[in-house]
C-alpha cells in the first residue's frame, strides 16, 4: 500500500524532512529516470533557466512581469519560499493550489514507492518534480526556473533552455560548490548548453574565465554585463529608480524600476537582454514599450522590501548581497540612522557580512531562527566589533525590543537568512493587520 498525501499539512510536514544529504545517488540520475516515468515532462517547456548567488529571484520577477504583460502564460519556479511551499511555483504569479500539489507528489510517491522502494529523493528534487509536472500539464508559454544550489548538478538542470542566465557568482555554500570565485563559477556554467545563448551579470574577471570558457567550449553566444551590454545614467528616487539601457543597436532611455539599488538595474538589465535576445531569435513578440511599462512595477517580496515605519526586510543572505542592500540604505535612506537585526544559517561567510554591517551600523541586534543549520545568536554576534551590539537567540522578541525602542530618525534593516525574512515579515504582517 502506497504512500497518499490527502492533506498539505502531512505532505510538508514529511517532504521538509527529506534531506539531500541522507541520499547517495549519482546526482540527476534519479531525477532523470523519474521524469521518463512522468513522460518528461521537462522536455514539453520553454525554458529559461537561471542560476547565481544573488538576484536570481529579482531577474525572474524582471522576466515575469514583462513576458505576463505582452500576454504570455508564465510559469516560474523560485526559492526559498517565505510562507509556503506553493510559493515556490506559480502561473502568471498564482501558486499552484494544494489539491495540485497533493496530485503531483502523489503521483511522485507512486513512482518512488513502487521503483526504488520507498527511498525518496531530496526535498528540492521532489518540489522540482512536482514543478515540471505541473508547467506541462498547464502548457504555459514560458517556464522560468531557477537553480537551487549551484548548477551542473542541480535538480532542474535536467532541460536543454530556449536560454540561459547567470546573474552574479560569490562565494556561497562552499562545501558543496568549491572556496573559489572560479569553482563557483565552473558549477553555476553547468547550466550552459550546447548552442543556447547566455546572458551574465557576473563582475569579477576570475568568475567571468571560467564561464566564457565554459561557453566558448559549448559554442554558446555569450552576452555580459559591461560589455555586451550597458546601463548608465542611474537616477534614484525614494520610490523609483532611472537608468539607460544600450545592447548592440537597441538603446532604452530613463527606464523605470520600481525595485531600489544598483543591484537591481542590474539584474533588470540581465532580464532585458535575455528578453531582447530572445525577441531577435524569433522566440518572444515584445515591444520596449511593454519592457518598461513591466519594470515600471516589478517588485520582489523580501528585497529592500519597505514597511510603515521604516522597516527594510532584505535577505542579503552573503557578503555580496549585504553589499547591494548597503549601497541601497545610503542612496535610498542617506541620512537615517541604520539599525541592524541579523540572523543567518551556519554555512556562509558571516565574518565578512557583518563587518560591513559594522561599518554602517548605528547599532546591530543578533539573533537565530529554530532551524538546524542557524547560526547561533552568541556566535555571530562574537563576530561584530559594533560597540551597540546585542543578541538574544529569541527573534521574536528581539524584533519587538528594537521596534520599541527606535526613534524617528532610525531605520530598521532586518537581514540575513531568508527564512529569517520570511519569518519575520509574515509576524509583522500579523502585527500590522
Amino acid at each position: 500500500m502506497f504512500l497518499l498525501f490527502k492533506t498539505m499539512k502531512e505532505c510538508t510536514d514529511f517532504i521538509f524532512t527529506l534531506k539531500a544529504v541522507d541520499h547517495k545517488r549519482a546526482p540527476l540520475v534519479l531525477m532523470r529516470e523519474v521524469l521518463a516515468f512522468l513522460n518528461n515532462p521537462q522536455d514539453k517547456l520553454r525554458v529559461i533557466h537561471l542560476a547565481g548567488s544573488n538576484g536570481k529571484g529579482s531577474t525572474v520577477n524582471a522576466l515575469r512581469e514583462m513576458l505576463q504583460l505582452t500576454g504570455y502564460k508564465v510559469g516560474a519556479f523560485t526559492s526559498p519560499h517565505l510562507e509556503c511551499v506553493n510559493e515556490r511555483m506559480t502561473i502568471n504569479g498564482m501558486q499552484i493550489n494544494d489539491a495540485q500539489f497533493l496530485h503531483y507528489m502523489n503521483k511522485v510517491v507512486e513512482i518512488i514507492e513502487t521503483h526504488y522502494e520507498g527511498e525518496f529523493p531530496s526535498f528540492f528534487e521532489v518540489v522540482t518534480l512536482i514543478m515540471y509536472q505541473y508547467f506541462a500539464d498547464e502548457e504555459v508559454d514560458f517556464a522560468l526556473i531557477e537553480t537551487g544550489l549551484g548548477g551542473r548538478l542541480d535538480a532542474t538542470n535536467v532541460v536543454t533552455p530556449l536560454i540561459s542566465i547567470i546573474t552574479t557568482i560569490s562565494l556561497e555554500h562552499t562545501a558543496f560548490l568549491g572556496d573559489t570565485l572560479a569553482k563557483v563559477a565552473f558549477e553555476k556554467a553547468g547550466i550552459i548548453k550546447e548552442s543556447v545563448p547566455v546572458v551574465v551579470g557576473v563582475k569579477s574577471e576570475e568568475a567571468l574565465s571560467v564561464i566564457r570558457e565554459v561557453a566558448n567550449k559549448r559554442h554558446a553566444p555569450c552576452f555580459v554585463l559591461g560589455e555586451d551590454f550597458t546601463v548608465d545614467n542611474i537616477e534614484q528616487g525614494t520610490d523609483m529608480q532611472h537608468f539607460n539601457y544600450r545592447k548592440a543597436n537597441v538603446e532604452m532611455e530613463a527606464i523605470p524600476l520600481k525595485m531600489a539599488g544598483q543591484h537591481q538595474i542590474n539584474n533588470a538589465s540581465v532580464a532585458i537582454s535575455a528578453i531582447l535576445t530572445l525577441r531577435e531569435n524569433g522566440a518572444v513578440d515584445i515591444s520596449d514599450a511593454s519592457i518598461r511599462q513591466a519594470l515600471a512595477k516589478a517588485q520582489w517580496a523580501g528585497r529592500f522590501e519597505q514597511l510603515p515605519g521604516a522597516i527594510i526586510l532584505d535577505g542579503a543572505h552573503n557578503s555580496e548581497g549585504t553589499a547591494a542592500l548597503i549601497q541601497t540604505l545610503k542612496t535610498v535612506y542617506p541620512q537615517q540612522n541604520y539599525r541592524f537585526i541579523y540572523a543567518a544559517l551556519s554555512d556562509k561567510d558571516h565574518a565578512k557580512s557583518i563587518a560591513l554591517m559594522d561599518s554602517i551600523a548605528t547599532s546591530i541586534a543578533f539573533t537565530q531562527i529554530e532551524l538546524p543549520n542557524a547560526m547561533p545568536a552568541d556566535q555571530l554576534a562574537a563576530l561584530s566589533t559594533n560597540t551597540k551590539k546585542i543578541y538574544n537567540a529569541n527573534w521574536c522578541e528581539m524584533v519587538q525590543t528594537m521596534l520599541h525602542q527606535r526613534n524617528d530618525e532610525d531605520v530598521i534593516v532586518i537581514t540575513g537568512s531568508l527564512y529569517f525574512i520570511a519569518e519575520v515579515r509574515q509576524w509583522l504582517q500579523g502585527e500590522q493587520r
